[in-house]
């Protein structure tokens, strides 16, 4: 059994002192071909290691000798210089203004500067997570987070706080959770985030489980706590029960945001008769952002007397917002759009330009397992007058329809979708993508101009109410 030393690489060079092979002696002596030079035994050693040079190809020819004599180091290293080398260097750019591509809205192009080696202080990290979490680049604020992780600022709270946000207006919560629960420090702002973000994204129940879970820790929630807590309530019930817990229980004072936030809960949920009976009997006068908000949602539940009563209101708190209702001023025209993203990209897909090919195809055989599923089209949201055929076919290729048949068969299986629609998502859309996530097995996050929808099993997350 051969026993060996030491070998040390130096270079091309492979340097050995005292190696020996061993090798049993036949009863019959056979010639033996060796394998490799340096793999003869020694047979007679020496205090000097044995310097054995590879064979590799080599990207110059050796050095001349110039009149019989060697060259010297000066003369050797001046001659191999001047032959080309084989490699390509990678050269860091110089004088990089992060800064300055964050403020132009270049975020891609900054994070690729910083992955090729150009530091970032601490205020070009708030700039990306704030730009990516307004453009909602989910993917380029991973990579963003990658950076932090890897950085001298990734334990500070203020910076892992905005990773929460960025991550909650992405509609990530599952991130944005995994943040949260690996912060070593936290201070207020870190719960409030959290709960504001399952709000946002039709979590409501998770974001009241965290507010009780602050409370068990032994933190006392104050008035921007319950702000958080009140926009994620899941019924006109439950934000009345927090409204009262903020009063008695914790004897915090109600302010205007708070009043703002039972309203909007009262509100959504239909409850017009008893959000007016609210603000009748609230302690403070009702500010113009109050007859604001009852004014829309009176709107919104057709209650006519409401309407007029708040316009009255507000044209006497707020005379510029009456003046603003009563001039006639042309519609906006907006194209139905969508945003996919998938494959680390994001793509923009316009109804202007139709899908065709695989994608008319796919959303065809997908329309046919929503019938076998129960799915009716509600022609209700069909504004023109045209037969009930072409009613139903018109539902069928609504843009975020096309989005997401476009996603299946453009990403891996089983893959979470996200489409952002710069339009509020109508009813029959809602329910057929409800039916959608069930058939494909998987997470279809839709982003309309009023929230996120979480799609999955069948099941939205804004509880069929938006």
């Amino acid at each position: 059994m051969a026993s060996l030393m030491s070998i040390n690489r130096t270079g091309s060079s492979i340097i050995s002192s005292n190696f020996k092979a061993r090798f049993p002696t036949p009863s019959s002596p056979l010639p033996l071909k060796p394998l490799c030079a340096y793999a003869l035994p020694n047979q007679q050693p020496t205090n000097k290691p044995r310097v054995f040079r590879r064979q590799t190809n080599r990207t110059h020819p050796p050095p001349k000798q110039q009149n019989g004599q060697n060259l010297t180091g000066t003369q050797l290293n001046t001659q191999i210089a001047s032959y080309p080398q084989t490699e390509n260097l990678t050269v860091l750019p110089s004088g990089v203004d992060l800064m300055r591509l964050c403020d132009e809205g270049k975020i891609r192009e900054a994070v690729d500067y910083m992955c090729q080696g150009v530091s970032a202080d601490y205020g070009v990290f708030c700039a990306l997570l704030t730009s990516c979490g307004r453009s909602k680049s989910l993917e380029v604020g991973r990579r963003v987070h990658d950076l932090l992780a890897r950085s001298k600022f990734g334990g500070d709270v203020e910076l892992n706080n905005r990773l929460i946000e960025m991550y909650g207006r992405c509609g990530n919560m599952r991130d944005a959770r995994r943040v949260f629960d690996r912060m070593r420090e936290r201070n207020m702002s870190s719960w409030h985030l959290m709960i504001n973000g399952y709000a946002m994204n039709g979590q409501g129940r998770d974001g009241l489980s965290l507010f009780e879970e602050m409370r068990n820790v032994g933190l006392l929630p104050v008035g921007e706590t319950f702000v958080a807590a009140l926009s994620a309530c899941g019924s006109a019930e439950e934000g009345l029960i927090y409204f009262e817990l903020m009063r008695k229980e914790c004897g915090i004072i109600p302010g205007i945001e708070h009043y703002l936030g039972v309203i909007d809960v009262l509100g959504k949920f239909g409850h017009i008769n008893e959000a007016e009976e609210f603000v009748d009997q609230m302690p403070i006068e009702p500010t113009a952002e109050v007859w604001e908000a009852l004014r829309n949602f009176a709107r919104i539940h057709g209650a006519f007397e409401l309407e007029e009563r708040a316009e009255e209101m507000l044209a006497v708190l707020d005379p510029s917002q009456a003046i603003a209702d009563k001039i006639q001023t042309p519609p906006v025209k907006h194209f139905a759009g969508n945003m996919l993203e998938g494959k680390n990209r994001v793509s923009d897909y316009r109804s202007t330009n139709p899908y065709k090919g695989d994608a008319y195809e796919k959303l065809k055989g997908l329309n046919g397992q929503m019938r076998e599923a129960g799915y009716v089209p509600d022609t209700r949201y069909v504004l023109h007058d045209i037969d009930q055929e072409a009613k139903e076919q018109a539902l069928l290729y609504h843009s975020e329809r096309l989005a997401i048949a476009y996603g299946l068969i453009s990403t891996p299986a089983r893959t979470p979708l996200r489409i952002i629609k710069n339009l509020r998502i109508c009813g029959d859309c809602h329910n057929a993508i409800k039916i959608m996530s069930k058939i494909v097995g998987r997470e279809l996050i839709v982003r309309d101009n009023k929230r996120f929808h979480h799609f999955k099993d069948g099941k939205c997350s804004c509880g069929d109410y938006w």
